[in-house]
């Protein structure tokens, strides 16, 4: 079959799982943090609504190498201005390929993918967790969640403050804490072991969280030991992004699951990990 003609029938099908390839254009390309650079897009066609939790995979153009698209956690969605903000971490050479991407580029994002963050109720009190580039859904749901500020605690873990992204504009919407392994900027060592985190962790009745799996491991003992609602987004490797491809397969209490369509969201109680 021509390659023309499978992307047809490629498109028909994601369509009628409510999936659906858009061209956007890039508004804005900025660094935000060591090889870490936020894409502004905006689609000429009203875009499908995206929550917290859910992502996009894009399609890296003018690169023959990359053949797959590559899944990223949605930073901002604004229905008003028909935009999307992604965090690009530049590691490889399909991402360092789109973190060079000029404003005016337009590229193809299928979307949007996966499962969304549980939202919390008005009188919730609510702990965001960030590893890293983690932080993009945890910013999104900070922005989103339209809790009082006081209700809401929203922590950056990050190697040094060359790897953190700035908070500045995100203190409307939470109370900000940051921990760098090396000190450089907030308190020194993991954000697990923040002093806020670990005065403040029982008085939140919800904890989310995204970034590396030591990480959300950490904070699945607490959460476990106490009892407290605790959501994470794993950061599986992800090729198709609707569990067809099978590479981001996670074990869970009901079999193994594909974290791009089961997921990227679970609630710890649907992990077998030993804790």
């Amino acid at each position: 079959m021509e390659y023309g003609k499978i992307s047809v029938i490629l498109r028909r099908e994601l369509e009628q799982m409510k999936k659906l390839i858009r061209e956007l254009e890039i508004l804005d390309n900025r660094s935000v943090a060591r090889d870490q650079f936020q894409l502004t897009l905006r689609g000429e066609e009203v875009l499908p609504e995206v929550m917290p939790g859910q992502f996009v995979n894009v399609a890296v153009p003018d690169s023959p190498q990359t053949f797959l698209r590559r899944p990223f956690s949605v930073l901002d969605f604004a229905p008003e201005t028909n935009t999307l903000s992604l965090l690009i971490k530049a590691v490889g050479q399909g991402t360092r390929h789109l973190a060079a991407c000029r404003v005016g580029q337009k590229l193809s994002l299928l979307l949007p993918l996966g499962r969304k963050f549980t939202l919390p109720e008005s009188a919730d009190r609510i702990f965001l967790i960030g590893g890293g580039s983690g932080i993009a859904p945890m910013l999104f749901l900070a922005k989103y969640c339209g809790l009082p500020r006081e209700q809401v605690t929203l922590f950056l873990g990050a190697r040094s403050r060359a790897d953190a992204i700035a908070l500045r504009g995100y203190e409307q919407y939470a109370r900000c804490y940051i921990a760098t392994e090396d000190g450089s900027v907030g308190e020194r060592g993991f954000v697990t072991l923040h002093s806020i985190y670990k005065s403040e962790f029982t008085k939140n009745n919800r904890i989310y969280a995204c970034g590396p799996a030591p990480m959300l491991k950490a904070i699945a003992k607490d959460a476990v030991t106490t009892g407290i609602f605790y959501e994470l987004s794993l950061e599986n490797m992800m090729a198709c992004g609707f569990g067809v491809c099978l590479c981001c397969v996670e074990p869970t209490i009901y079999g193994n699951r594909t974290v791009c369509s089961h997921g990227p969201v679970f609630n710890i109680n649907e992990l077998t990990w030993q804790i």
